[in-house]
């Protein structure tokens, strides 16, 4: 059995109204690879030093499916929104 895969965000949103046309577009590639979040936003304490306004853990059933979402045309479409209203730190990474 393959171990699941997450991508991990801290963001630092700019711009919330482009910020909010990503999170619509992004539903359609999520959809589409199964994924589920156990953080989305929220409550947050950041006791060693700045990590952005917004923070996101996405988990897929595998590290394939995270990284066959990102490359796919229909995030890659969403990202866009994403890069042009936040800036931040992104990681996908392999779990248990």
């Amino acid at each position: 059995m393959s171990k699941k895969g997450y991508w991990m965000a801290m963001v630092d949103v700019r711009d919330p109204e482009v910020y909010k046309r990503y999170i619509e577009a992004n539903a359609i590639a999520f959809a589409k690879y199964g994924a589920k979040f156990p953080v989305r936003a929220g409550r947050y304490e950041n006791p060693e030093g700045p990590t952005g306004n917004r923070h996101v853990l996405v988990e897929f059933e595998s590290y394939d499916k995270a990284v066959e979402c990102y490359h796919s045309p229909e995030y890659q479409h969403a990202s866009k929104f994403r890069l042009a209203a936040s800036s931040g730190h992104f990681v996908i990474v392999e779990g248990a």
